[in-house]
């Protein structure tokens, strides 16, 4: 039986609204645990474009998306967040005393006062790439994550892809694995240069093979993967033995099992209040680009403006009764001293 987490705030999903909401929370002594389908915090801006540079976050000329939410992380450390990353939150239920037990697809399970929607445009969801017959393979041999390292221990690893994800598995299975190849269909990588450098350091002592090309056939029996067939190299096709695969053709957006909460939505969108931002079920909110209201604007800036009144909100619940009183950071000694900026 897996022990229930307990926290005031359970937040779906850490791209840069889920973290700032950490910090709003905080502020308002509340204690937040997230919820995201990457393995790291970030969303869209770690995982798809961290090195894009972004220009209208307030007080910052540019700065990149990797930037940003290193900031952000290094913002909500006083409030000591928790987080559970690689995994979907599969179900909610609303218990009696009005809070909700929250499940993950993995088996999770947590109780929290408030709900926090964080999400983007919903959960990432891994693009299935063009390779025949791929299907056979997902879940047994073929995987689209890396959720325990040790189930790649001992295998002939194939992982394909050029960017970040791709370059930090090759580089961190290298050890566990039996053998690791890379392939990707060009010499170039879209992958931090740092990484690059290594992994073609790697391959010069012979510790991994990369071959440029694309995977073109599968083969094995019973969902187990024997080997793969690498076209459109220099040498013409090559077969590689490959009994786990990872490929890495970048993710689409979903809304997932939240469609499936009883929430009201609009366009697969989830409308909330412009007060408070609460959704049709009171005591769970929607924040950033996965809510909708009349004038939304899909914009950081804008989801940043929405945690900060959804705190408010959100601290009625977890605390009825206690008197809130607005404070600025920037006279407030006792917002001070929870930033660790007070003597």
């Amino acid at each position: 039986m897996t022990d229930t987490i307990k926290t005031d705030v359970l937040i779906v999903g850490a791209g840069p609204v889920g973290l700032f909401a950490v910090f709003e929370l905080g502020l308002l002594d509340m204690k937040c645990h997230l919820i995201d389908i990457l393995d790291r915090p970030g969303g869209q801006c770690a995982e798809l474009y961290p090195e894009k540079p972004i220009y209208d976050i307030p007080g910052w000329p540019t700065i990149s998306a990797q930037g940003l939410v290193d900031k952000l992380m290094e913002q909500i450390h006083p409030f000591k967040p928790e987080f559970t990353f690689n995994r979907m939150v599969s179900s909610l239920e609303k218990l009696e005393d009005g809070s909700f037990r929250v499940a993950t697809d993995e088996g999770e399970v947590f109780e929290a006062k408030v709900v926090v929607i964080a999400a983007g445009g919903g959960s990432f969801q891994p693009k299935r790439p063009p390779i025949p017959g791929i299907e056979a393979y997902e879940g047994k041999s073929v995987f689209y994550s890396v959720r325990r390292m040790e189930e790649f221990r001992g295998h002939d690893l194939v992982i394909v892809g050029g960017g970040d994800s791709a370059l930090d598995w090759t580089l961190n299975l290298q050890s566990i694995a039996k053998s690791v190849t890379l392939v990707h269909r060009r010499p170039e990588f879209r992958a931090a240069p740092d990484s690059v450098n290594k992994m073609y350091a790697m391959q010069e002592l012979k510790q991994l093979q990369f071959l440029v090309g694309q995977v073109s056939g599968l083969a094995g029996a019973g969902g187990q993967l024997a080997s793969a067939t690498i076209k459109g190299g220099p040498d013409g096709d090559v077969e590689v033995p490959c009994t786990r695969m990872l490929p890495f053709f970048g993710l689409t957006m979903k809304l997932g099992p939240i469609a499936e909460w009883g929430l009201n939505l609009h366009e697969n969108l989830i409308p909330v209040d412009t007060e408070k931002f609460q959704t049709s079920i009171p005591g769970i909110f929607a924040v950033g680009d996965i809510n909708w209201y009349p004038g939304k604007l899909k914009l950081i800036l804008s989801g940043f403006h929405e945690v900060a009144l959804m705190a408010q909100a959100a601290k009625r619940i977890v605390s009825p009764g206690e008197r809130i009183v607005f404070q600025y950071t920037t006279s407030s000694t006792s917002l001070q001293k929870k930033l660790g900026v007070h003597d």
